[in-house]
């Protein structure tokens, strides 16, 4: 008989540092805050810990709190439900808002938090799974198997990243803060991603994200996803974009993409769009450019082809609304 949980034991660190030095003397420890991905794919048969750090009892790690520069450092033991509604968080920084409410249904939100979406695991439709499906499969390049069936004939793994909070983190230039064995450090958020789906974080072996760093001045940016169900579900593609303007001219431009590729990215290229009005054809040229760096694979059970062109639509549709100051 399948069990439900693979049995672990489960321990209540204080600190940052009790959580660290419990992790260090159990090597296959794994951290749990919300546990919404990582108990689904234990119960799928996707790892097995014989001990779980839990950070629920750590009061700094849940809080969001003025930070030192003027901005704002979110603990990553906030959960989706207070990340969304914090009166800071609402008046500030918006998009952030909106990402947030976009995750999940309301139950994970009240569960979930925003280091875990910023360290979700990425997904593929070949790799979440019961354990009987993907041995029937002969697992795969993620787990226990050695092709990857997206692309059998190259050894890389393109499960795909579909946190909604990275992107719009992103375009508003914040940055984290990272605590393990060797101390802590504090890097952009794009350091936290290797661009491979199977080993997607560069976080060493204890390390532990343990808060977010947002700016005080952040351009007004927006966010917005695209999924099959208007809520519970991954975004098949989501953008954040930020853009700052000079009369009716484009002044600073930033867009980021969720659920298309292995990581969550910045799009590249957009210099060119500063002074433009965004008329018709510079509006095709910034859904193109999004539309060529978007790299989704058959990861989904919807076609890569429709994720691009919707992920160029998005950032489209934000940047025109945002120059017009909306």
């Amino acid at each position: 008989m399948t069990e439900l949980l693979p049995a672990f034991s489960l321990r209540h660190p204080t600190s940052i540092e009790e959580a660290i030095a419990i992790h260090g003397s159990a090597p296959d420890a794994r951290y749990v805050a919300g546990g919404t991905d990582l108990i689904v794919n234990l119960r799928r048969g996707i790892g097995d810990p014989e001990t779980l750090v839990s950070l629920n009892r750590i009061e700094d790690f849940q809080n969001i709190a003025d930070g030192k520069d003027g901005g704002l450092v979110i603990g990553a033991g906030v959960t989706i439900a207070n990340l969304a509604n914090d009166v800071t968080i609402r008046t500030r920084y918006p998009a952030l808002r909106v990402a947030a409410g976009e995750i999940a249904g309301p139950g994970h939100r009240e569960t979930g938090t925003v280091g875990g979406n910023l360290c979700l695991d990425t997904r593929c439709v070949f790799y979440n799974q019961s354990q009987w499906w993907r041995e029937a499969n002969h697992f795969c390049l993620k787990h226990q198997g050695e092709i990857c069936h997206v692309a059998p004939k190259g050894d890389f793994c393109h499960a795909a990243f579909s946190g909604d909070l990275a992107p719009v983190f992103l375009v508003l230039d914040a940055e984290i803060e990272i605590a393990g064995p060797d101390g802590t450090r504090r890097e952009p958020l794009s350091a936290l991603y290797t661009g491979d789906g199977m080993d997607h974080l560069t976080l060493k072996p204890g390390e532990l994200l343990t808060g977010i760093h947002v700016p005080a001045n952040t351009p007004p940016a927006a966010y917005e996803k695209h999924r099959v169900r208007g809520a519970i579900d991954f975004p098949l593609a989501g953008v954040a974009v930020a853009l700052t303007k000079d009369g009716d001219k484009v002044k600073t431009l930033k867009i980021a993409v969720t659920g298309t590729n292995t990581s969550p990215f910045l799009v590249e290229g957009l210099e060119a769009f500063t002074g433009s009005t965004l008329g018709e054809d510079d509006q095709a040229k910034l859904a193109d450019i999004v539309q060529k760096q978007v790299s989704p694979m058959k990861t989904t059970l919807v076609q890569p082809f429709g994720r691009r062109r919707i992920a160029g639509a998005m950032a489209r549709r934000q940047a025109v609304s945002l120059l017009a100051g909306g």
